[in-house]
């Protein structure tokens, strides 16, 4: 909920909760026929108010799980209260059955299905107790048709369920979305900055690299300095690999042929390649595929693809980590599979993964990450990544199944 940091849903949310405290203050102290004889309940009441008002002002401040649960069970203690220490309002079991309803503005599916438990076993306390102990004394209104009751309560909880689930599902299809902007504005930044890259530092290498090529060829021209043209030249050849690598991002070949991919076959000679760089380590890579995998793409693409993401797994682990690549049909998708045992990354090194220029190497660029993306996107596939700090990182892998 980091909306809560823009000033405008800051200051309705405030006006918000002010409002609410206000009126909870307002139950407390005007017209209460406690107040006359006030007592251990009164006080409970009190301090239950206090609890949730100071919940719901700090939790801008504090967007964690912790707090979320805190305020979930000081409103469902407050209801409770409420409903126990005033009988003959009979509104107050209206507020029971919208507990879990204060979940749902936590954008919290966990929190949400925990407070519908636990609003249920405190629901069922409560019936019980009216049933077996209260014998309609207090609560006659319950008592009279307590399965009528038990049905609206029940009733009451689907219709939240139902809210929260289309709420849930419109909230994920949002952040869906966001992704692809972001991913989107990703690659216009990187096309922009390879067609600026392309063209004002191509066309001097190749002119430099021309003259030194006619120099190398000239039997008439030092040997001396000769000796050192082939470096040279070698240096120049890296530097338009490096050159052609953002224009692969900047203008992907649509029109290139798609094959056949046999994953299974792609994946072992990927992984024969870079066994030997494993072993450096003493990183070996376990290969498992379960069934046909077939999937329509370049096969020189896809396999650049796994090379990048596979060394990126080997460089990650620490020596004597096995690095584990798994490929299945589930559905009409194929899912690759590949998981490190390495340091791992935090939430926010993750939303920054495909970022131009943002690597967790000391020497890295970003661009092999950023190409990874794109070839994905090229072929209608889905990647992500799954990772802690301490534990390791999984990236997953989604294709269509070849026709």
């Amino acid at each position: 909920m980091k909306e809560f940091h823009k000033n405008f849903n800051s200051k309705l949310y405030y006006i918000s909760i002010v409002t609410v405290i206000i009126l909870m203050f307002a139950g407390l102290l005007v017209s209460n026929p406690r107040m006359a004889n006030p007592g251990t309940g009164y006080a409970v009441h009190a301090v239950l108010i206090v609890v949730l008002s100071l919940c719901l002002l700090v939790y801008p401040k504090y967007e964690n799980r912790p707090v979320r649960i805190l305020t979930i069970m000081a409103a469902s203690a407050y209801f409770y209260v409420l409903f126990f220490l005033y009988p003959e309002t009979w509104s107050t079991f209206i507020f029971l059955c919208f507990i879990p309803a204060v979940s749902i503005l936590f954008f919290d599916r966990k929190l949400f299905f925990f407070s519908l438990i636990l609003n249920g076993v405190l629901i069922s306390i409560t019936f019980s107790f009216i049933f077996v102990i209260d014998n309609g004394v207090r609560f006659s209104h319950i008592e009279k048709d307590l399965t009528g009751n038990i049905v609206n309560f029940i009733g009451s909880q689907m219709i939240i369920y139902f809210i929260f689930h289309l709420t849930n599902r419109r909230i994920q299809k949002q952040r869906l979305y966001f992704e692809q902007v972001q991913n989107a504005e990703r690659l216009k930044t990187t096309g922009q900055l390879a067609a600026a890259v392309a063209h004002e530092i191509r066309n001097p290498l190749t002119v430099v690299k021309g003259f030194l090529q006619y120099y190398a060829g000239d039997e008439e021209f030092n040997k001396e300095y000769k000796r050192n043209f082939s470096l040279l030249i070698d240096e120049l050849d890296a530097a338009e690999y490096v050159i052609s690598q953002f224009l692969s991002i900047a203008k992907p070949d649509k029109e290139s042929s798609l094959d056949k991919v046999d994953i299974k076959r792609m994946l072992d000679d990927v992984t024969d390649l870079l066994n030997t760089y494993g072993l450096l380590h003493d990183n070996q890579i376990h290969l498992q595929v379960k069934g046909d995998c077939y999937v329509s793409a370049n096969t020189i693409e896809l396999k650049q693809l796994m090379i990048n993401l596979v060394k990126n797994a080997i460089e990650a682990s620490p020596h004597g980590s096995p690095i584990s690549v798994k490929a299945e049909k589930k559905r009409d998708n194929i899912e690759i599979k590949i998981e490190d045992r390495g340091r791992g990354m935090s939430k926010e090194e993750v939303n920054s993964l495909g970022t131009p220029f943002y690597s967790l190497k000391s020497k890295g660029t970003g661009l092999g990450l950023m190409i990874c993306y794109n070839i994905v996107e090229k072929y209608n596939g889905t990647i992500q990544f799954v990772s802690e700090v301490g534990t390791g990182t999984i990236v997953t892998l989604h294709f269509p199944q070849a026709a």
